[in-house]
């Protein structure tokens, strides 16, 4: 029988607590046919489990521990994943309790060599970083878990088998009772970069390992009084060839990240002596000479690897279970929260309308599309970081030198912070629309950006986790003509409707203060509409309003075999 550790972990500033294991009905009557169960209650695990109770769609989460992670692991949230937080219902914690930032230092031999600024402008409601330690993360979407009664979070439930059929999925579930079937019409993997449920499938990953070990340490220093900014320093006296990573956390809250000195054994780099040493020296570094208290440690390697499908019948895959990414540039926890909006949709359509499953097509290609983009980025920063060869070394080592004096070396420099990708081939972007025609705004397949419409006003706060219909209505438009067919839309259902410049009958919310402006962000000339999907990518755009292709395009996505 499974048996997790039951003990609270120790923490200098974090109340870890134990979540019991409920006796489940399937143990006394099997039989139940779940919609969906997800490996892992982790933020991936969470949030898809969030948003796709958004469509009514239930879900079963195993999650094997008895308490949410530890160590600060995923520390820092960009403004996407706060606009997918938005979508889920559950920012305010995050935005209460995070800290802000949107700035990166790097130094070399004591100089700044360069900084780097997030872009960012009123229009967006959201700072580009937002941090916090992983177990914050996790409580507050807890929170929100155990209050939605479309989700049913089971502690203490290890996943030990799967039978991938073609019509459901069968799994096996190991407690502190004993074991019993779970069946569903979907199971999705969140359970993290040791995937359970990705080694019970025989599933390898493609790409690169890079072999240099990293360290995380997290620490309580309330004297410290660093800005919120990502700081990284290059080949410190101490660790030359090496680099430093300087991270605020809330609550008087520290990260360090720093190389491990090539051939060193894992017990040395860990040990408690060895750790207050390192830390020491770069407080020194820093110029903090301040008391503090190690929480936890850990070592980490970079990889840049990929599933090459993330659709597998009715088993799929997201988060770290999908792909592994280098912490360089906020990556990680942040590309699986793209993965579970983009999944959590489709399997919405699927569950909820009867769409063709072969719309999760569209979600593997897209999203291991955004992996590779992802592994070739950061591959860049990792070989700065950690270099793979002897050339690579020579070449850090020149391009530090240049850094001094030169500024053709700050792109060699930019560890490319994570970012929505372009879905610009995607087999659901409308075929026949007008975005050739468009000289401005969101091309299909690309993410749109916010607009400011008034004091504390965005027009992202007017979206659901649905597909948007933005309907521009210029001067002289016939609003009586375009309410009458928006009621007679077969697909009415699927669509948040936003008028902007005029109020539209029916329409879901209309933007008046502002219009202009969204007019301007989104190219739109006298009139036009643009119809976004739930993740906020451009589906397709037209100049003028004509309902009758939205419903021509929402046809299509909820059939995507027969569109083929």
């Amino acid at each position: 029988m499974h048996q997790p550790v039951t003990t609270p972990r120790p923490s200098v500033f974090y109340d870890y607590q134990i979540y019991p294991f409920a006796h489940p009905s399937e143990m006394d009557t099997p039989g139940t046919r779940h919609q969906v169960v997800i490996a892992g209650a982790g933020p991936v695990g969470m949030v898809l489990a969030l948003l796709l109770s958004k469509w009514g769609v239930r879900s079963v989460i195993l999650e094997a521990e008895a308490q949410v992670s530890e160590g600060s692991r995923a520390a820092a949230f960009t403004r996407r994943s706060q606009e997918i937080l938005q979508l889920a219902g559950a920012i305010e914690p995050f935005l209460k309790n995070g800290l802000e930032w949107d700035s990166g230092r790097n130094y070399y031999k004591g100089k700044e060599i360069y900084h780097m600024v997030i872009p960012y402008d009123e229009n967006d409601r959201y700072k580009p970083v937002l941090n916090n330690s992983q177990q914050y993360w996790e409580e507050y979407l807890l929170g929100y878990c155990e209050a939605d009664p479309l989700i049913d979070l089971r502690w203490q439930s290890k996943l030990t088998g799967l039978t991938n059929g073609t019509d459901g999925v069968t799994v096996s579930v190991d407690t502190p009772e004993g074991e019993y079937q779970l069946e569903a019409n979907w199971l999705v993997a969140c359970d993290g970069g040791r995937s359970t449920v990705r080694r019970l499938m025989d599933l390898r990953m493609d790409g690169i390992g890079f072999e240099g070990k990293f360290v995380i340490t997290d620490f309580r220093a309330p004297g410290m009084d660093l800005p919120t900014e990502r700081r990284a320093f290059f080949d410190p006296p101490w660790n030359m060839g090496n680099t430093i990573l300087v991270h605020r956390q809330p609550n008087d809250l520290w990260r360090f990240d720093y190389r491990v000195p090539d051939g060193e054994a894992p017990e040395v780099t860990l040990d408690p002596e060895t750790i207050t040493k390192r830390i020491g020296l770069i407080m020194e570094m820093v110029g903090r000479d301040v008391p503090w208290e190690l929480d936890w440690a850990t070592i980490y390697s970079a990889n840049t690897k990929t599933l090459d499908s993330y659709n597998h019948g009715r088993v799929l895959f997201a988060g770290d279970a999908a792909h592994l990414l280098p912490v360089f540039g906020v990556r990680g926890a942040n590309t699986g929260l793209q993965d579970a909006e983009n999944l959590a949709w489709k399997l919405g359509m699927i569950e909820v309308r009867g769409a063709s499953p072969a719309i999760l097509d569209s979600y593997s290609a897209e999203r291991v599309l955004a992996a590779r983009e992802i592994c070739e980025e950061a591959g860049k920063s990792t070989r700065l970081m950690d270099p793979p060869s002897h050339g690579y070394r020579v070449m850090r080592k020149v391009v530090l030198s240049f850094s001094l004096t030169q500024d053709f070396c700050t792109e060699l420099l930019n560890w490319r912070t994570s970012r929505p990708h372009e879905y610009l081939e995607s087999a659901l972007n409308a075929p026949g629309d007008d975005n050739a025609g468009f000289r401005a705004g969101y091309a299909d397949g690309t993410c749109v950006r916010s607009v400011k419409l008034g004091e504390d006003h965005y027009l992202f706060d007017d979206f659901r986790f649905k597909f948007q219909l933005l309907l521009f209505v210029g001067a002289g438009t016939d609003t009586t003509a375009l309410a009458a067919d928006l009621a007679a839309m077969r697909n009415r259902d699927l669509v948040n409707v936003i008028a902007i410049g005029a109020p539209v009958a029916g329409a879901d919310a209309t933007v008046d203060d502002g219009a202009q402006a969204v007019f301007d962000r989104y190219g739109v000339g006298a009139a036009g509409m643009y119809l976004l999907r739930p993740d906020m990518h451009v589906s397709g755009r037209w100049q003028r309003l004509d309902l009758a292709r939205i419903d021509v395009q929402l046809d299509r996505i909820l059939d995507t075999e027969a569109s083929k």
